[in-house]
């Protein structure tokens, strides 16, 4: 994955914006990973109700996240982008999080500056954050924590107050961050996001969550202020409409034909494509024949 830290940082070098999907297992992030997106994205909102069946909380924990960004970089090629969510505890906890995920062969990952734990802005009335000075530390923290200098750190603000939002991410990107990720409810224009660039002298990392203004944003915009910018659930709510509605329309016709679904399905070949069955048939069967050729010797 050293290679797709490396992309990563040239691309944000240049000045460009590289775009990303959110995945919560395995198989959404290996759709983003065959899609034209430049990146993975692992959301915590989707690890945490894909896991766990429950809201973004942080419930879960260090290992089960790291479970699933681990089993996801097994099977995709294109760079990670980790939500860290607060690094799971203080500076240390922070530090180990960091080498845990850069190990796991991540290119970004995000630490925010709520309260252990937390409670996604998307969905919460309300967050706690800490002091700043602990914020500040903890940024310090992932930033000394890295091995490899190519791996990009985000630092997320969630304090609702714009002023403070400005003065705590200049302080951030002063520790080292190299990206700063602003929540939509803080801002309210585009204007804001400039003045925020360039106060934080860093590129930005833009969530782009449906129903909010950020999302409403043009591409030129975007990647005027933005060196990262990322669906983060579109692909877990696509999920969760298609399955409750073909699971609706097939109960109500158990024990007939299926016939047509509210939601088209993928054929069992598509799938079988997407998966990568036929190549590990192919691999099975060479091994099993040469196995086979080395016992007849």
């Amino acid at each position: 994955m050293s290679e797709s830290r490396l992309w990563l940082k040239q691309r944000l070098a240049e000045g460009s914006t590289a775009w990303f999907a959110g995945a919560q297992d395995a198989l959404s992030a290996l759709l983003v990973d065959q899609s034209a997106f430049d990146g993975v994205f692992t959301t915590g909102f989707g690890i945490s109700a894909s896991l766990l069946g429950q809201p973004d909380m942080e419930l879960y924990t260090l290992s089960e996240n790291l479970g699933v960004v681990d089993r996801i970089a097994n099977v995709v090629r294109k760079p990670i982008f980790a939500d860290a969510d607060t690094g799971y505890g203080n500076v240390l906890n922070t530090q180990r999080t960091v080498r845990a995920f850069e190990k796991a062969g991540v290119a970004a990952l995000s630490i925010e500056d709520q309260v252990s734990p937390k409670r996604c802005p998307a969905a919460a009335t309300s967050s706690v954050t800490l002091s700043l000075a602990d914020a500040v530390a903890k940024i310090h923290a992932a930033v000394d924590a890295r091995r490899d200098p190519n791996l990009m750190i985000v630092a997320r603000t969630d304090v609702m107050d714009p002023q403070e939002a400005l003065d705590r991410t200049a302080r951030y990107a002063e520790a080292g961050a190299d990206l700063i990720q602003p929540i939509s409810r803080t801002f309210s224009t585009y204007d804001d996001l400039v003045r925020l660039r360039r106060i934080c002298g860093r590129p930005l990392s833009l969530q782009l969550m449906e129903g909010t203004w950020m999302a409403t944003l043009s591409r030129p915009q975007i990647e005027a202020v933005a060196g990262m910018a990322t669906y983060p659930i579109v692909g877990l709510l696509s999920v969760v409409h298609a399955l409750r509605a073909n699971l609706a329309a097939l109960a109500d016709r158990c024990g007939q034909p299926m016939g047509e679904l509210p939601c088209p399905r993928a054929t069992m070949n598509e799938f079988k494509q997407l998966i990568g069955w036929h190549e590990l048939e192919k691999q099975q069967e060479r091994l099993e024949l040469g196995d086979a050729s080395r016992r007849a010797h």
